[in-house]
């Protein structure tokens, strides 16, 4: 005769019916999200396509702890675009986020190790042009010709940007930003808002260290899962 039956507790839990239920779930869930994060990415064309914001700069249109809808920039543009991108200057009647222009995720000085930065696209600038006079006079700080501002003339052609709730341009002051925006550094454009939403993903990467890599603007954070966090970076 056949002794007892000496399987572990564990063992029991994953081979009976309550087991295979409970990996089950977990196999369906894994797999709605991978679905989820592909049809995500089908519509936008970026990855990730969800960003999460861990700064104010954009106020009160975009705040901390929301979570963005990303897209690439020449989906679905709009009209008088650079690039698919439009600026605040071009078209004052196209407007996203309750003011006019395009919002863009960029790369600081085309550095992809820097943490992203969701800013609005304010005007664009031909290399080498003297833009001091289109420049919104309050956005420059105390500058009162082109030979005091950054980045003028400006050394190749791209965006210059503003956060809404900054009081300068990115590409203005001691320690600037970022150079005008060429387009190559472009994540995509900003789409639609999820508030709060972020807040778990931000909370999360603060959970784990080793997601965290330093930049000059703050933490650059990646998310395997399908989103990341960018910087709004406020400013004076």
């Amino acid at each position: 005769m056949g002794g007892p039956d000496h399987r572990s507790s564990d063992e029991d839990e994953t081979e009976g019916p309550g087991g295979m239920m409970y990996v089950t779930d977990i196999v369906s869930s894994a797999g709605s999200v991978l679905l989820v994060g592909v049809l995500l990415f089908a519509v936008s064309g970026v990855w990730p396509p969800l960003v999460a914001i861990e700064s104010p700069s954009m106020d009160p249109h975009i705040k901390e702890g929301d979570l963005v809808f990303v897209m690439e920039e020449e989906r679905f543009s709009g009209p008088d675009d650079h690039g698919g991108v439009v600026t605040a200057a071009n078209d004052d009647s196209y407007r996203k986020f309750q003011q006019p222009g395009d919002v863009i995720v960029y790369e600081p000085d085309g550095n992809s190790r820097q943490t992203p930065i969701i800013h609005r696209a304010m005007l664009w600038v031909d290399d080498g042009e003297n833009w001091y006079d289109r420049a919104n006079k309050d956005y420059i700080g105390s500058a009162n010709s082109c030979d005091e501002l950054s980045s003028c003339p400006a050394d190749h052609a791209g965006f210059i940007t503003k956060g809404d709730n900054n009081g300068r341009y990115d590409q203005v002051g001691s320690n600037p930003i970022s150079e005008p925006v060429r387009p190559g550094w472009v994540v995509g454009t900003a789409e639609m808002r999820v508030p709060l939403l972020g807040q778990v993903r931000l909370q999360w990467n603060q959970a784990g260290a080793t997601d965290v890599v330093p930049s000059e603007t703050g933490p650059a954070v990646t998310n395997e899962t399908g989103s990341t966090a960018v910087n709004t970076t406020a400013s004076g």
